[in-house]
């Protein structure tokens, strides 16, 4: 599986994301600069968490009209494999890839801490390793993420299967709509979510719920 990491200024997870990938996958991805105008010829393109441009105006907001971003766009419509994590995410909603917004969290304070995720749709390249209900650990770490759409969009998400995740009961972090931590686009080839699972990978960091992820994107892309 050939992959690409897009780097944004003030990314902070593009390194972790490189290496749940190499080690899952044993192939490097190429690390792409923002300015870069093309990503190259691969089969998953990752954006990264972090805090693209400081977060000004509003979270993913200038990263989402980055250079790299038009052919992002591009080959996300051509089909490629696109996983947007935390501000990745944020960009992906921005750039009008994924439906909805990321907004300050309810409790307008930074959430880092592990969340309880339920695995709602196992039918896609991303998920295909996990079942459907199935409770995982995974990593939080930002200010902006409560996902909100109207109903009319928050429904057509569930009733076409492209809620991915949801936070368990009693464990969202952030106060997004109807418990949702991630979502697919129509294609399914879009996946933004805003817990981490490329810090779930190895057992030194209390988690190897997020393997599965990338396990599940060798199976389906390879």
């Amino acid at each position: 599986m050939k992959s690409a990491v897009i780097v944004f200024p003030a990314s902070n997870c593009d390194r972790d994301a490189h290496d749940a990938i190499l080690h899952v996958t044993g192939t490097k991805p190429h690390m792409v600069w923002h300015g870069d105008s093309e990503v190259p010829d691969v089969d998953l393109i990752v954006l990264p968490g972090g805090f693209s441009y400081g977060d000004y105006l509003r979270c993913g907001a200038m990263a989402a009209h980055s250079h790299i971003m038009g052919d992002v766009r591009r080959k996300a419509e051509q089909g490629v494999a696109v996983l947007g994590i935390c501000n990745g995410f944020q960009t992906l909603t921005e750039a009008h890839l994924l439906p909805g917004a990321l907004m300050r969290n309810a409790g307008l304070k930074f959430v880092c801490r592990e969340v309880e995720l339920v695995v709602d749709e196992s039918q896609s390249a991303f998920t295909r390793k996990y079942s459907r209900g199935e409770r995982l650990r995974f990593p939080v770490a930002h200010g902006e993420g409560n996902f909100f759409a109207s109903d009319d969009v928050l429904d057509r998400l569930e009733g076409e299967g492209r809620v991915a995740f949801r936070y368990g009961e009693g464990d969202n972090p952030n106060g997004s709509a109807r418990n949702i931590a991630g979502i697919l686009n129509e294609k399914r080839n879009v996946l933004g979510l805003m817990p981490h699972p490329e810090r779930a990978c190895d057992p030194l960091l209390g988690s190897v719920s997020g393997r599965a992820m990338f396990q599940s994107l060798l199976e389906s892309l390879s």
